[in-house]
């Protein structure tokens, strides 16, 4: 089985969407898939129907909690199901309060990999939808991952911030999971109606392309894709005939590959 964390320590570049759909597309292919939510925003399990995150009363920061002290984690415990086919557990804002108290946790990078470790046999991918950030949830999400997916949008500034999270997953790798690997790129939110679009992919390809791979289709921009959150549901149940399910069921063919390859 593979883990794979989603992760790009800016904003809005589709990382959630990336998430949710990329795990339905495995799930429609007839794989076990489990999503965790690893954002204090809760923004995964929004897509995934849950409309007030913040009155969970449980999610992540419980699971975490747990492992932390060391007590007994039930079968499923925490985990929901959702009707396109995954399980997930969701977060919210407290997990903003667990990432400070980690600090103060021995062996405070391996809390989540503690956790997967013991549930990952009963999935053949499990996906991490990671904050927007470098802090110490992500790093945990980065030792428990055997791979990293990266979208990035195709603007200037968001491929700006690229470099510094290549490097910092080259500390995880050298430091704390050297089984550590890049999964690859995924350019997001491409407006094929402009050439600054197109100039920015053929800038990320030329500058990455040699040393990291570069998936082959992009995710065009489109007011559906934003839309799918409020609905609950994924781009294939929303707009199954679009050309973001395109893009996300080429991605998904990709990733199975990966596994044929390398998994």
């Amino acid at each position: 089985m593979c883990i794979i964390a989603v992760a790009n320590q800016k904003g809005g570049t589709g990382k959630t969407t990336t998430c949710v759909n990329l795990g339905i597309g495995l799930a429609r292919a007839g794989k076990k898939v489990l999503l965790v939510d690893a954002d204090a925003q809760g923004s995964m399990a929004v897509s995934l129907g849950v409309r007030e995150p913040d009155n969970l009363d449980y999610t992540i920061v419980n699971i975490m909690e747990k492992v932390i002290n060391e007590k007994d984690i039930a079968d499923r415990e925490g985990i929901m199901h959702h009707e396109e086919g995954v399980d997930f557990i969701p977060a919210n804002i407290e997990l903003a309060g667990l990432e400070t108290a980690l600090v103060e946790v021995m062996s405070r990078e391996f809390i989540l990999k503690l956790y997967l470790d013991s549930i990952k046999e009963n999935y053949d991918y499990i996906l991490i939808d990671c904050m927007p950030s470098l802090g110490m949830v992500t790093i945990n999400a980065l030792v428990a991952a055997d791979y990293v997916l990266i979208p990035v949008e195709a603007a200037y500034l968001p491929t700006k911030g690229l470099q510094q999270l290549i490097k910092t997953i080259g500390k995880v790798h050298r430091r704390l999971n050297p089984s550590l690997e890049i999964l690859g790129i995924l350019l997001t939110k491409v407006d094929r109606r402009t050439n600054f679009s197109k100039d920015i992919c053929d800038q990320i390809r030329e500058v990455y392309g040699r040393h990291i791979h570069i998936f082959e289709n992009c995710i065009p921009m489109s007011i559906r894709a934003a839309e799918t959150s409020a609905e609950g549901r994924s781009i294939y149940y929303y707009d199954p005939k679009g050309i973001v399910a395109e893009g996300y069921q080429s991605l998904t063919k990709e990733v199975l590959k990966n596994e044929k390859q390398k998994c």
